[in-house]
This record gives C-alpha cells, sequence and structure tokens, in this order.
C-alpha cells in the first residue's frame, strides 16, 4: 500500500498512532511501540513484493558501511581519502543500479530487484552520514538509533530528508509535555493541510485542467497548449508533493518529531538562488551541503581554478546536473538539472553586471513583483521540461499511458 494514497491508509494510520499521541501526552516516548509500528507500516506497503527483501537486504548493506566507516574513522582514527571514496561509491551503489537498470531494459517490464519505494531518500541519509563521520561531526553511530533513523516509516517513501545528529538529538530528548502539544496541533493542522493541497487541489488540477490539457499539447503543441499544460503542470507539482511532504511532517509531529520542512512559499522567491531556498528544501540543502559545498572546497584547497567565478560556475553545473541524473537518465530530466545551472550561473553574471555598472535599482514593491514574476515564469519553464509533455510531443505515446512525474 503507498504511503498517504488512500482514505484507508489514514484510518489504519491514525487508529496506530493513538497510543503514541496518549504515551506523549502523559511524558512517556513509548519507544517499544514507535519500533513496533514501524515494522508493521514497512511490512503494510512493501510486503507481498520483493520489494521487502530489497529493502531489508538494502539495510544490512548500509549498517555494514556505516559500522565499518565508523570503526575506521572513530575508533581506528584513519582518514585516508581511496577508503572514504570507496566507501561513498559503495553506498550509491545499489541506487546507481536501480537508476541505470531502466537503460538496459527499457519498456513497461519491473524493474530492477534492488529497487523499492525510498531508495533514492535513504541513500542520502547513509551518504550524509558518512561524509559527517568523516568530517568528525559523528562521533558514534548506536545500531538501534541508526536502523530507527533510516528507516522511519513517515517518511522512507519520499522524505523530507533528515539529519542524522537532528534526528538523533530529537530522539534522545525527553518529551515535555507543553512543546509536544504544540507539535500535536501543528501536526494535525498539516495533516488536514495536506488533504487539502494533494487531494483536492491537487486532484482538481489534475482531473479538470492537467490531464486534458497535456494530452491537448501531446496532440496539438500550439503556444496556448503548451504554455497552459506548463502552467497547470507545475502547479499540480507543487500541491501533490506539497501535500505528500505535509502528510510526513504531520505524522512526525504527532509521534513527537519536528522534522525539517520541503516548501516555504516558493513561488514567492525573488530570484533563482531563493527558489532553491524555499523549493524541496531537504533535498536542495542536501545537494548544496554535499555536493556543492564539497566540490569548491575541493578546487580551492587543490588550486585547480583561481578564479572563483569559474569555481562556482563549475559546482552549480555539476551540483544541478547531478541532480538531473538523480531524478532520471532521460534527456528531459538532464537537462532540467543544466537549464537550473544556467539560471544560477545567469543570475549570478547578473548581479555582478549590476555592481560593476554601479545601477541603482529600487527596491521596492513593484521591483520585488517583476522579480516575482520573472522567477516564476523561468521556473514554469523548468517544470515544463521535467514533465516530459516536450518529450511526448517528439515522440508521441498514447495518451492513455500519458503520465507525468510527481516529485522534483
Amino acid at each position: 500500500m503507498q504511503p498517504y494514497s488512500t482514505p484507508f491508509y489514514f484510518v489504519i494510520l491514525g487508529l496506530a498512532l493513538i497510543p503514541i499521541v496518549i504515551a506523549q501526552l502523559l511524558g512517556k516516548k513509548l519507544m517499544w511501540y514507535q519500533v513496533l509500528l514501524t515494522i508493521a507500516f514497512l511490512w503494510l506497503t512493501f510486503s507481498g513484493t520483493v520489494t521487502i527483501w530489497a529493502l531489508i537486504g538494502f539495510g544490512v548493506f548500509q549498517t555494514i558501511i556505516v559500522k565499518f566507516y565508523e570503526w575506521y574513522r572513530v575508533k581506528q582514527n584513519k582518514n585516508q581519502s581511496f577508503v572514504f571514496y570507496l566507501i561513498i561509491l559503495l553506498s550509491i551503489l545499489p541506487l546507481v543500479i536501480v537508476k541505470v537498470h531502466p537503460l538496459f531494459n527499457p519498456g513497461p517490464g519491473p524493474g530492477s530487484i534492488l529497487g523499492f519505494l525510498g531508495i533514492s531518500y535513504i541513500s542520502f541519509k547513509t551518504v550524509a552520514m558518512i561524509m559527517e563521520i568523516r568530517d568528525g561531526l559523528i562521533k558514534a553511530v548506536p545500531l538501534k538509533e541508526f536502523l530507527y533513523f533510516l528507516y522511519f516509516y513517515p517518511t522512507i517513501s519520499s522524505g523530507p530528508i533528515d539529519r542524522f545528529r537532528r534526528f538523533v538529538k530529537e530522539l534522545k530528548a525527553p518529551v515535555v509535555t507543553e512543546k509536544y502539544l504544540d507539535l500535536l496541533n501543528k501536526g494535525v493542522f498539516r495533516i488536514f493541510q495536506g488533504f487539502l493541497y494533494k487531494f483536492i487541489i491537487g486532484y482538481l488540477i489534475d482531473q479538470y485542467w492537467l490531464h486534458g490539457i497535456a494530452i491537448s499539447a501531446t496532440i496539438h503543441p500550439s503556444f496556448l497548449n503548451v504554455s497552459s499544460s506548463m502552467y497547470a503542470y507545475g502547479l499540480y507539482l507543487f500541491f501533490d508533493f506539497a501535500g505528500y511532504s505535509l502528510f510526513a511532517i504531520g505524522v512526525s509531529n504527532l509521534m513527537g518529531y519536528d522534522l525539517p520542512h520541503n516548501f516555504n512559499k516558493p513561488f514567492l522567491a525573488k530570484n533563482i538562488h531563493d527558489f532553491w531556498q524555499r523549493w524541496h528544501m531537504t533535498l536542495s540543502f542536501w545537494f548544496r551541503d554535499f555536493v556543492f559545498m564539497r566540490l569548491v572546497k575541493t578546487f580551492m584547497v587543490k588550486k585547480w581554478s583561481k578564479n572563483m567565478i569559474t569555481i562556482s560556475n563549475v559546482g552549480y553545473l555539476a551540483n544541478m546536473l547531478l541532480m538531473g541524473f538523480w531524478h532520471g537518465l532521460t534527456w528531459y530530466y538532464i537537462l532540467y538539472g543544466f537549464y537550473h545551472a544556467m539560471l544560477m550561473i545567469g543570475y549570478d553574471a547578473w548581479k555582478r553586471l549590476k555592481k560593476r555598472k554601479n545601477w541603482k535599482i529600487p527596491d521596492n514593491k513593484w521591483t520585488s513583483a517583476i522579480s516575482i514574476f520573472i522567477t516564476f515564469n523561468l521556473v514554469f519553464i523548468s517544470f515544463l521540461i521535467f514533465s516530459g509533455i516536450p518529450n511526448h510531443i517528439i515522440m508521441p505515446v498514447s495518451y492513455t499511458h500519458l503520465t507525468l512525474p510527481t516529485k522534483a
């Protein structure tokens, strides 16, 4: 059963969460029940398919890798780059195999036997942990805390992507009734907000706008049809994915955890950097911290270039292209990443030009509105690319099989 996909799922989940809510109100975490609930819902989500064994095998594999690197880095106090990169490679290897598999087995057949719902997000967790172990930020990886963090079921399918240190700090903190009451109120509100976003607004956009106009755009790709499908898809993407994220965060709140958020009014962004501070934030911050910043640091330490503009631009390209490849090995996902890298490079160039020419552009509600309008439309062009609609225009498919991605 897909998490947060049907009312029946919420009925089961709501009933299962009652003991945790009561325990939290009484100042208890009831960890044994949380673990039991995690196992039950993982079984509910993955049982009956080969993916349950992929999930278990992946967890065992990642546990061995992380615990070995903890022993090597912390207990043995060693820090060879070769070992670090080898461990990172091994950690992402299952994800790489799953992503590459469709290239060798095209068509609607089954995916890789290593694949399961959420493999990307769990992989991000372990890669971040390995990097922070190397940095000395993580001193110990207790097995029970690691497994609970890895398999935390409210977020396992599509995030938000949490950090081990933040999660464990909250896991070990005593229950404060007043704080939990606040979390409980926020959790209930976020779940109902998620229902509004995903099952009402998202559904209405999909059924009464997106589905029809996307088909029209592929059959008759006029400017009006394509632009309309672009806005329809962009809005559907936000409400569907933001709704899911609100469910995951809201359920976590009911369990006593205040997870990082994924969205913060992204369509009010004034520039492309501001947008990525608001859109799918846990993914954006993950790529910023563990790809972009580390690549820039490597360039500077190795002195591969003394030009900070060049270093920054290469970082943008590598970061966003990798994000595009992560979404899938298709030309439009890769173009989506490249397009966003060009937007970032272009915006930085614009800032340098303003400074060099000493242009005094006023900062008021009118210039803010223009900035938001420009950013909004540039971002929605990227959503059109990401949707695959241009691909369907170039290579038409039966419109009964037209499917669009729901997470970016």
